[in-house]
């Protein structure tokens, strides 16, 4: 009789546990970092060939205590290594430890090394060489304080590596977690009654996989060619190949016991990853996968309730953040509308809540990363509900598209703010962006004051954002969120995502480029049409400077009114393409449009021209690494203001915007120029509830 250890995935050495009992080992008992059991090899051969959880199957050879390298050394000597290896073999050592008198692992794994080669060499006049990825002998040494424990690897790699997946796609779900949520789910009995299986989120399929194969009784480990104790001279192949028959003959027995399962995923080379690894695992033909939104996810026609399992996104394979929280909802969303008395799985790594209680929930890892793996028992639409969430919400929602419809209609406003932190629990702006592409809404979350309960304040956020979409009738996939916090030096101008996803929509006469996804802000400042509107119905004829451009909004309203000439003037290489595209995209692409990549501050220095119309609206704070110093609005507007008016036409106007709250103009101005505060005038209708977003003023030479 023999005693084996597993290692597990941290917090399933329980579920492990109950699995190897299923499997008729004997001696099971929970250890620090695993589970120990007992019996004779083919014990160990069966736990390698069907444990769905295990890492690794290790065959404790020895326990010593060793202080240091020198005393390792001489217990690993005490083994007869020649029964294990010999010299035509190779081997890798891998070496843990907890609190280890050898803190080095590297020169414990050597010293381990040394101790069996020097063996063999001794004995035979040769000695094994060292290979780290396949070995014929993986040795495994465990080192608490002084405390060894040395082990042959019966696993080899990792038993996680079932042998079906080839593409390492973008953040993997390891298969011993798909398989632990299976569990967990109770998805064995849901399978047995006939109960069908969804994946919305299906990735490269190893859900599928795991759900598929646990249903038709197939083991994980028969696609692997290899396992540890293939190359060890202990290795009793008799009873290998007899436990392989058993599970053939288990495998095609239960291929018909397999109920409807099926996965979604929007992404195309997601779908074909899964294909791929479906047709590998020997499932083509009994596990559909399919190519859509998570919006479209639904149940077999006609199925009787089964389990919902899926692995959303968080971090790794999809942008940021701000991206997560809506798809989370959706998620909720999707469940509740179309899977009514199904219960769900899911592995919440991102923190997400997706608007359902669950019963149950348990702390895992995949990899480093913590997650919640948190069960549901889901309630459709309409089931035991006794309000409408954010009901308030709704209503002002509805009723400033009302106020705002016949304005909209007149001014030909496709792009406007219709919710600006109205109701104080609500702390969002909503904006929306009528694009060549559809509707798309662009909702920011302002940072809540430390007096609010993070909890309340994150519920009132999951409310708002499930309502949303269907209260502005916007498809969910086309809702971003971001949380809007003050912004320090150019921040507000890096980039939150790599999307690159350019939406065009329409202002007045011009087109323009918008990206909701990959910076804070979206290349169009909503609150500053009325300037940009009334700049193109007076630039006729006029050489119209634009400073700190931006993405060249005005510079095409100005071009497009007529302007004999107009000059972009900004530091960022990106917002000068970006304005590039703008003109293009308005058949504006002459020369008389030139684009100067400068610091304006240095620019308007060294500039001798002279113009009739120029627009001055700087961020409120600049520490770009390519500027000389910082900029500082209400310490450096006086300077720019005075530089630009430098520029001016005798009766030339210089249009003047600051976007910090409290800004204040310096009265010293007004005894050298003739200004005019056109604040009021500049805010347009859909931002009156917000009439500090920016100040304005006119400013010309006097006399």
């Amino acid at each position: 009789m023999k005693t084996f250890f597993s290692t597990a995935p941290r917090g399933l050495e329980e579920l492990l546990a109950a699995e190897f009992t299923s499997l008729g080992l004997e001696g099971v008992r929970v250890r620090r970092g695993g589970v120990e059991f007992g019996g004779e090899l083919a014990s160990g051969y069966r736990a390698c060939l069907w444990s769905r959880l295990a890492n690794r199957i290790l065959l404790p050879l020895a326990r010593f205590s060793a202080e240091d390298d020198d005393a390792l050394y001489r217990g690993v000597q005490v083994i007869d290594w020649s029964s294990h290896l010999g010299p035509e073999h190779t081997l890798a050592v891998d070496f843990t430890g907890v609190r280890a008198a050898i803190s080095h692992s590297r020169f414990a794994e050597q010293r381990v090394k040394d101790a069996v080669v020097d063996q063999i060499r001794e004995s035979t006049g040769s000695r094994p060489s060292v290979d780290t990825e396949y070995p014929d002998l993986r040795i495994n040494v465990h080192m608490m304080a002084d405390a060894v424990t040395l082990a042959i690897d019966l696993s080899g790699d990792s038993l996680h590596r079932r042998g079906y997946r080839r593409e390492g796609g973008p953040a993997p779900l390891k298969e011993n977690l798909a398989a632990a949520m299976l569990i967990r789910a109770d998805w064995p009995a849901i399978a047995t009654a006939g109960g069908p299986f969804v994946d919305p989120m299906c990735g490269s399929g190893t859900l599928l996989i795991e759900a598929a194969w646990m249903a038709g009784d197939s083991a994980p480990g028969l696609l692997r060619t290899r396992f540890g104790f293939h190359g060890w001279r202990g290795h009793d192949d008799e009873a290998w190949k007899s436990l392989l028959d058993e599970a053939l003959e288990r495998q095609e027995r239960g291929l018909a016991a397999i109920p409807p399962i099926i996965g979604y995923d929007q992404d195309e080379q997601a779908v074909a990853a899964s294909a791929s690894h479906l047709r590998r695992a020997g499932l083509a033909g009994r596990v559909i996968v399919e190519q859509r939104d998570i919006g479209q996810a639904a149940p077999p026609a006609d199925a009787r309730p089964g389990l919902v399992a899926t692995n959303p996104p968080y971090g790794e394979r999809l942008g940021e953040n701000h991206e997560l929280v809506p798809l989370y909802l959706r998620l909720g969303q999707s469940l509740k509308s179309r899977f009514g008395g199904w219960r769900a799985i899911v592995l919440n790594g991102a923190g997400c809540q997706i608007g359902l209680k669950p019963d149950k929930s348990w702390q895992l890892y995949n990899g480093a990363i913590e997650c919640r793996l948190e069960r549901f028992e889901v309630v459709a639409d309409g089931e035991g509900k006794d309000h409408e969430p954010a009901k308030d919400l709704v209503n002002r929602l509805l009723k400033n598209q009302r106020q705002l419809k016949k304005w909209l209609a007149r001014e030909n406003i496709h792009c406007y703010r219709v919710y600006d932190a109205d109701i104080p629990e609500y702390a969002l702006a909503v904006d929306v962006y009528n694009t060549s592409d559809g509707r798309w809404l662009h909702v920011q979350e302002y940072a809540a004051p430390a007096s609010i309960d993070p909890a309340r304040a994150q519920s009132r956020l999951r409310a708002a954002l499930s309502v949303l979409p269907e209260t502005l009738a916007t498809d969910p996939a086309r809702m971003v969120f971001k949380v809007r916090q003050r912004q320090r030096g150019d921040s507000q101008y890096r980039r939150m995502g790599e999307q690159g996803q350019m939406l065009e929509v329409r202002e007045g006469p011009c087109r323009l480029w918008v990206n909701l996804t990959d910076y804070l802000d979206t290349g169009l400042f909503l609150d500053h049409r009325p300037v940009r509107t009334w700049i193109g119905a007076n630039a006729r004829g006029k050489r119209f400077l634009n400073l700190f451009c931006y993405t060249g909004a005005a510079t095409v309203h100005a071009a497009l009114g007529g302007a004999s000439a107009t000059t972009s003037v900004d530091l960022s290489a990106t917002y000068l393409e970006w304005t590039q595209k703008n003109l293009h995209l308005n058949q504006c692409n002459s020369p008389i449009h030139r684009l100067m990549r400068a610091d304006c501050r240095e620019w308007l220095g060294r500039c001798r021209e002279r113009f009739d119309l120029i627009f001055l609206d700087p961020p409120s704070f600049s520490n770009s690494k390519r500027m000389d110093g910082d900029l500082d609005i209400q310490r450096d507007h006086a300077e720019l203001i005075r530089s630009a008016a430098g520029l001016l036409h005798p009766d030339g106007l210089l249009i003047f915007s600051a976007n910090r709250r409290s800004f204040k103009l310096d009265p010293a101005l007004a005894d050298e120029l003739a200004i005019e505060d056109r604040s009021a005038w500049s805010i347009p209708k859909d931002f009156e509830r917000n009439r500090r977003i920016h100040q304005c003023w006119f400013i010309r030479h006097r006399g």
